[in-house]
């Protein structure tokens, strides 16, 4: 049994690298099996279809994220402090695990209706997190009163493009990505211009 879930980890982490790189429809479940050291037959035994392969991947990155932006929204602290932590383990957790994350960013759009229903539900649970904080931060006079639902897609918007641009061992460091991209955050929303802290000359940005 640990054996098979040990082999079927691998395949994903093979395939989500794969679909990363040369994209969903321009990769096949051929080549996928040889990266993975495995028959094409082999691979079938674990995952039904390509489609079956990226819902998992998916689902996998947002079962794991979606508990600690919710632990970040129910925290006793004030919106914008909450927004920077919000903005900073989304970031962290997308350039650590870039190959998952970037599937789910921007390959989900790709999957069928049998899974993309269930793909949209689990993306709107974790991104009702931010907007949660976002209308508290409004009720609490944290933040200016902006369309929340604009907001949030903008944060993430920005946020997302990280998958596109960041290259892990590059003179950029997630840790200090996220940082920076937190004070541009909360800064954007901020009732009070001392909320955020300015980003200093020599920025990792």
């Amino acid at each position: 049994m640990a054996e098979e879930a040990g082999s079927r980890q691998r395949i994903l982490e093979v395939a989500a690298g794969l679909f990363r790189r040369q994209g969903f429809a321009g990769t096949g479940m051929r080549e996928i099996a040889a990266a993975a050291g495995l028959a094409k037959s082999s691979l079938y035994n674990h995952f039904p279809s390509k489609q079956a392969m990226l819902f998992a991947i998916v689902q996998q990155t947002v079962e794991r994220t979606t508990p600690t932006m919710q632990r970040i929204a129910d925290a006793d602290l004030p919106a914008v402090e909450r927004l920077r932590q919000a903005v900073t383990a989304h970031v962290v957790e997308l350039v650590r695990d870039l190959d998952n994350v970037a599937c789910f960013v921007e390959e989900g759009r790709f999957l069928e209706p049998t899974y993309l229903n269930a793909h949209l539900a689990s993306r709107d649970e974790y991104e009702r997190s931010f907007r949660r904080i976002l209308s508290e931060g409004i009720a609490a006079s944290e933040f200016r009163p902006v369309s929340v639902e604009l907001t949030s897609l903008a944060l993430l918007g920005m946020c997302n493009w990280v998958a596109r641009w960041y290259r892990p061992g590059g003179d950029l460091d997630a840790d200090g990505v996220a940082a920076d991209f937190a004070e541009l955050a909360v800064r954007s929303v901020a009732a009070d211009c001392n909320a955020g802290r300015f980003l200093e000359e020599g920025s990792r940005l």
